[in-house]
């Protein structure tokens, strides 16, 4: 396509996706508070009443150890004994603690199989308790499980859909020791920007200071915003928080493109830029066939059956995008705009936008996955 007609497509792009201002965000969309933060817990238990779906416990011994604990804490006394059950599961439990979790507090978890067990489905999951880091006990686990898929099959096939040997139990495990932290007595705390920007820490700081009659906030860094809880004058950190968490501030953001190469998504944002420089695409395609050909001797005439070697070859050029041109300040989804309109696959995209990053016209972050 002439340069021509590439560059009125652009232009026709820029009038219908001419850039707007960012939407205000709310500050606790934006930041994450220091102190307010969930905690990982996982414990290792026993999965009953599966449907012959089990582990295979010569294959998994600590699924028979497991259950022997549980059974002799229980008053069974099965030492020695030999069992082969096939409806039992080991398997690990995870949650997270929310902050400011207070025994009693019903939270979910997560139960994955690890040994060779073919569903979860219908199981119910024994008394487990869950620990920290610190390997304390913070709640326990227990409850009958919602697998996330199923299976069915017969002698000759099976089908699954989803993944049967994982599933969770909502609300079902209870917090039993609360997280030691004395938010009400802090003087100050630090705001953790979710995407550290000097723009946008520069924007809470002031939005913050704005609700107040005084300077209670200070940009540390790019990524840090600092409260002064004693300088608010208000009851306590949680009053500080709820007066400012729902304050709107517009984000600032880098410029980033991202591709992904196995579907042909590309994600951009408004602020991406390119400067000036010229593309040209097209596609090679190399085609070889083997045609061989046997030659046989006459009836009852002395030779032997020989194969000739018959090869084709040739490289067909397929249409591509001319020599365009690509004027200074052209933003980015206005060129992929024009690229859509000219019938661009999303790989052949992908590859001109990876060679116009190469050349240090593409001002942007450009991420490849």
């Amino acid at each position: 396509m002439k340069l021509t007609a590439f560059l009125a497509i652009c232009l026709m792009c820029f009038t219908a996706m001419s850039p707007v201002n960012a939407s205000p965000i709310r500050l606790k969309d934006l930041v994450e508070f220091d102190g307010v933060r969930a905690n990982d817990l996982v414990g290792y238990g026993l999965v009953v009443g599966l449907n012959g779906t089990g582990d295979g416990l010569r294959n998994a011994p600590f699924t028979e150890e497991i259950m022997t604990n549980i059974l002799e804490r229980l008053g069974v006394n099965v030492t020695g004994e030999e069992f082969r059950p096939k409806n039992v599961a080991a398997v690990l439990v995870t949650a997270s603690l929310p902050p400011f979790a207070r025994a009693g507090s019903p939270m979910d978890v997560t139960v994955s199989a690890i040994g060779d067990a073919n569903s979860l489905l219908g199981g119910t999951l024994i008394m487990t308790p869950l620990n920290a880091a610190d390997g304390d006990i913070y709640a326990v686990a227990q409850g009958t499980i919602i697998a996330g898929g199923v299976t069915a099959g017969g002698d000759a096939a099976t089908v699954t859909q989803g993944v049967p040997t994982s599933g969770v139990i909502p609300s079902g495990a209870t917090v039993e020791r609360e997280v030691d932290f004395a938010f009400g007595n802090l003087t100050s705390l630090r705001l953790a920007l979710r995407t550290p920007d000097f723009t946008t820490a520069g924007r809470i700081e002031e939005a913050i200071n704005a609700n107040f009659d005084r300077p209670v906030a200070l940009m540390l860094d790019a990524g840090t915003v600092e409260l002064n809880i004693t300088a608010t004058r208000m009851p306590s950190p949680a009053h500080a928080l709820g007066r400012i968490e729902n304050i709107l501030v517009e984000p600032e953001r880098r410029a980033t493109v991202v591709v992904d190469q196995r579907s042909g998504t590309i994600v951009m944002g408004e602020d991406v830029r390119i400067s000036r420089v010229a593309v040209s695409q097209g596609n090679l395609t190399l085609r070889i066939q083997e045609a061989p050909l046997a030659i046989q001797p006459n009836p009852f005439a002395p030779g032997e059956t020989v194969v000739v070697p018959r090869t084709q070859a040739g490289i067909t050029e397929e249409p591509g995008i001319g020599l365009a041109e690509i004027h200074e300040g052209t933003s980015l989804s206005e060129v992929v705009a024009g690229l859509n309109a000219l019938g661009v696959a999303p790989r052949d995209m992908i590859d001109i936008l990876k060679s116009i990053k190469a050349s240090g016209a593409l001002h942007a972050d450009f991420i490849v996955r």
